[in-house]
């Protein structure tokens, strides 16, 4: 932070003047990982900074995915990723509590409502049994991306969530590397799916550069900021290339070009269209995917299609020890589709659940979305008469 450039300014002031006052500060890294790792150094700077030391405990959500370090592995609930580090990772400072995954864990007597007050009150029952003057802030996916396959929360789930932090002082803070920067069909995903509750911390990265450049963020609201200034006036933390000019210069073309082009107002066209013909192809009645295809759910330009075998129907399939999502990525692969293929997110200790993710390019045209699900039905109906056979 002693140290800038001009196309990191140029950035950095992009990401504050669009954010309708969310946030006033900016600190880039060079990806995800490194964003989460600085947002995590960051909340606990700010508590550090505004006299509140006995603050160390952070509390996330189970079946999350916040990166790949320790500290981030600690954060988050991925039970594969996690499992070959789970005897060095932080359990003293870094708790969980139940997702926000209605279709799986939504009892069948709940309503939405209820469902809502369940997971607040669960939270608040965290704070409480850890202390409420000991907890850093509450960190969440505004949606899942790698665990679960494009899971949102039930509607009011963050605003409830927020409204907990703020009545134990603690940070509301959201990781958007994924589902950030337009993926969601708005600017920010808690602008379209997460009630318009904005977080004091947001982490943004794949989005930010459009794969054109590595480079991750930091987004501070002004509490934050105010905190950090009245303190140190820096972030104490950094990475050997974190705010990398040509990173700037390529992410800020990027947001121009999505801005200029009016590319989020198309990603959510095509999403209305991808969202039909997936389930034309996927759920309606005799087509050969309907009895497996447990779920499709998205918006934008991210969609996730949910399959479950323990149903009767695949009670004499053989996939000889295969998982149905990876062998559809493979498969969509050699027909010509590149998608995301994840097993493990149906449950909490990641056993069970094939699905896959779909990200189109925001500026898509309609016939390559046509495309993109041909290919998807394809592959998945080749491999399902492989395995049925």
């Amino acid at each position: 932070m002693q140290l800038s450039s001009k196309p990191a300014e140029e950035l950095a002031k992009f990401l504050v003047d669009s954010s309708d006052g969310a946030f006033e500060l900016v600190a880039f890294a060079s990806g995800g990982s490194e964003a989460m790792e600085a947002v995590i150094k960051l909340a606990r700077q700010y508590y550090v900074e505004t006299g509140q030391p006995k603050r160390k405990n952070f509390i996330a959500r189970q079946l999350s995915f916040h990166g790949n370090t320790l500290s981030t592995l600690s954060l988050a609930y991925h039970p594969a990723r996690r499992a070959p580090y789970v005897d060095i990772l932080d359990i003293e400072h870094f708790h969980h509590v139940s997702p926000a995954y209605a279709k799986r864990f939504q009892r069948e007597d709940e309503t939405e409502e209820q469902y809502v007050e369940r997971l607040r009150q669960e939270l608040e029952n965290k704070f409480l049994e850890l202390g409420p003057d000991t907890v850093i802030g509450f960190v969440a996916e505004t949606v899942v991306g790698a665990t679960t396959g494009v899971v949102g929360a039930p509607k009011g789930y963050f605003a409830a969530m927020k409204l907990v932090c703020e009545k134990y002082g603690a940070l509301f803070i959201l990781d958007e590397v994924m589902s950030g920067m337009g993926r969601m069909g708005s600017l920010h995903a808690w602008q379209s799916v997460g009630d318009g509750a904005s977080p004091d911390i947001q982490a943004v990265a794949k989005g930010l550069g459009g794969g054109y450049a590595s480079i991750g963020a930091v987004l501070m609201s002004p509490r934050v900021s105010k905190g950090i200034k009245g303190g140190s006036g820096l972030l104490k933390h950094g990475h050997t290339y974190q705010a990398h000019p040509l990173a700037c210069v390529a992410a800020l073309a990027v947001q121009k070009v999505i801005s200029e082009e009016n590319l989020l107002s198309r990603a959510v066209e095509n999403g209305e269209l991808m969202s039909t013909l997936l389930r034309q192809g996927l759920q309606a009645e005799g087509t050969i995917a309907k009895p497996f295809c447990f779920d499709i759910r998205g918006r934008g330009a991210f969609w996730g299609i949910e399959f479950d075998f323990d149903v009767p129907d695949a009670a004499n399939m053989d996939g000889k020890g295969e998982s149905f999502a990876m062998a559809v990525q493979a498969r969509c692969f050699d027909n010509g589709l590149i998608v995301i293929g994840m097993t493990g997110g149906a449950n909490i200790e990641g056993t069970k659940g094939d699905y896959i993710i779909l990200g189109p390019a925001y500026n898509a045209t309609k016939e390559e979305i046509d495309q993109m699900v041909v290919i998807l039905v394809r592959s998945v109906e080749e491999v399902l008469r492989e395995w049925l056979s």
